[in-house]
């Protein structure tokens, strides 16, 4: 078993080497817009956001690069439509293993299978399996290219922050180097350092929740085999390695596989290469040629901060708040967190917005974190039931699902992630009750073929004025905001999805692709104030 770093991330590793900054030199603490501490997804996705908006940020990382190991490993349709966005997608598209199917096994029965993406006229798979290091490097290519193209992006490895001083205007940070500490400023402090977050701990925060009382082990096996890229999930498996197991395909011929171990066990003793491979070798079968990767033993956590806002600190990812991994919803939630705050963040910071729009990140990506942590509590006491009477029920419905339909909707091996819909945001706007619920204010825009394109590559920008089968204009200037109009056609998916039982339609969409407001009519007064709204003027 490998414990250096895999010769596949030998590219992605050193993404940021540490080099001295004049910052260092400096007589006073330098002062910088924008400060992202933490650069694994979430803080190079934000970074790259805000920087693709002309936004000044500086990241600041205590290592190099991606860590090791896969980690994160299945990204969701969602998270890659923001990299689609962000300029980074079309690399993981490549290089992931795609999937929209799963099975749900029970010893060795199928119980049923679901298709995760059933709906055709989609630019995104359900998910991609990729393995977090090569996420984190081409989001890095990603802003070396908005580099290039100006974006005012600096990348700091080796800069570990030791302290954080909160003022009314601005923050005040150590970083420890290897050439010593230096001191700088931020008007802005964004943390994204994780679930065990240092400067959560500086700041003496809690991070609240439940510890589930289960372990579970992640063996990454590197073998030539010939399994579906499907994710399997088995209760009570036939080969008899763990109450329950998982078996997802990665690239470069690397299979993840999840052995549900229990709460009382010796971690040290369950990490051994012979122990491990018992366990493998159950699952496989005698004689498959493998190699033992990566592994690592993980319990369940559904833990979150109470407020991911404090004053001039946000919080973002692991750092704001924690789910167990089945389900998906770890990493990509975190990636919703960045797509709902940099827009945010860069009309305040330009002087468009109040600083209070922030608060509806907190309010926003709370409610996310809830819904994702409800999921994830369900998934977890389904797959591990603690007492006599719900190991009872569970198996109950295992029995039920086998032949009837309905059963299976009550089977839980891992609700997958999904995005959150913001019902009862304070920026949403009027809504049009006979259009359809998939679409509603707070609502991620469903994508849609167009003529030589997509739906969703024609958002994201700023805000956009969406018109379907109704004319609006190319261009309005509101609220000290450029407006662009886009006027389409009534396709069928377009109509499915966004017209519902009205000839035509207005949409209002926020510049992280959710719907704002909706319309059967153009109103330049309506839109004005669904607007003023939408960017915390009302």
């Amino acid at each position: 078993m490998k414990h250096d770093v895999p010769e596949r991330y030998a590219l992605a590793f050193r993404l940021y080497p540490y080099a001295r900054s004049p910052d260092q030199d400096a007589r006073a603490p330098v002062r910088h817009r924008v400060i992202v501490v933490g650069g694994g997804p979430v803080g190079l996705a934000t970074a790259l956001d805000l920087g693709r908006r002309a936004i000044p940020v500086l990241l600041l990382d205590d290592h190099e690069g991606p860590g090791l190991g896969s980690r994160a490993l299945c990204f969701a349709k969602r998270t890659l439509e923001i990299c689609d966005r962000l300029g980074a997608a079309a690399p993981m598209l490549e290089k992931g293993v795609q999937w929209n199917l799963g099975k749900v096994f029970r010893d060795d029965r199928l119980l049923y299978e679901f298709n995760l993406l059933p709906e055709g006229g989609h630019a995104m798979p359900a998910f991609i399996n990729l393995q977090q290091p090569w996420f984190e490097k081409f989001l890095h290519d990603a802003i070396l290219s908005a580099q290039a193209e100006g974006a005012p992006i600096e990348l700091r490895g080796k800069n570990r922050v030791d302290a954080i001083t909160p003022d009314t205007d601005h923050v005040t940070l150590t970083v420890m180097t290897p050439d010593g500490p230096y001191h700088l400023e931020a008007d802005w402090l964004i943390a994204c350092d994780g679930a065990r977050s240092p400067l959560r701990g500086m700041m003496g925060l809690g991070f609240e929740g439940r510890v589930f009382e289960d372990n579970f082990l992640i063996a990454d096996v590197k073998m030539k085999a010939d399994f579906p890229t499907e994710r399997w999930f088995w209760f009570e498996p036939h080969f008899k390695s763990g109450d329950s197991a998982l078996l997802h395909k990665q690239p470069d011929d690397i299979w993840r596989i999840d052995f549900q171990l229990g709460w009382n066990i010796d971690r040290a003793k369950e990490l051994e290469p012979a122990r491990i491979r018992a366990r493998v070798d159950a699952m496989l079968g005698p004689g498959v040629d493998y190699e033992l990767d990566w592994c690592s033993i993980y319990t369940f956590q559904c833990r979150r901060m109470e407020r991911f806002r404090h004053g001039r600190v946000l919080f973002a990812g692991d750092s704001a708040h924690q789910v167990s991994p089945f389900g998906a919803r770890g990493a990509n939630s975190g990636i919703q967190d960045v797509d709902n705050l940099a827009w945010k963040l860069a009309l305040v910071v330009q002087g468009a917005a109040p600083d209070s729009l922030l608060d509806s990140y907190d309010a926003e990506r709370v409610h996310g974190a809830e819904e994702n942590i409800l999921n994830s509590t369900r998934s977890t006491d389904f797959i591990t039931p603690k007492t006599p009477v719900s190991r009872m029920f569970r198996n109950a419905v295992l029995d039920l699902a086998e032949t009837l339909p309905f059963a299976r909707t009550v089977v839980n091996s891992g609700r997958l992630s999904l995005p959150c819909t913001y019902d009862g945001s304070a920026l949403n706007g009027p809504d049009h009750p006979q259009m359809p619920p998939r679409t509603r204010p707070g609502s991620p825009c469903p994508d849609a073929p167009l003529a030589g394109g997509w739906l969703l590559a024609q958002l994201g920008r700023g805000f956009t004025l969406l018109g379907i089968g109704i004319e609006v204009p190319p261009q309005l200037t509101l609220h000290g905001l450029a407006v662009d109009g886009l006027t389409l056609d009534p396709s069928p998916e377009l109509a499915a999805r966004y017209l519902g039982d009205v000839p035509g339609a207005v949409y209002l969409i926020r510049p992280d692709q959710h719907v704002a407001a909706r319309w059967d009519r153009f109103e330049s007064a309506a839109l004005g104030q669904a607007l003023a709204r939408a960017i915390g003027k009302e």
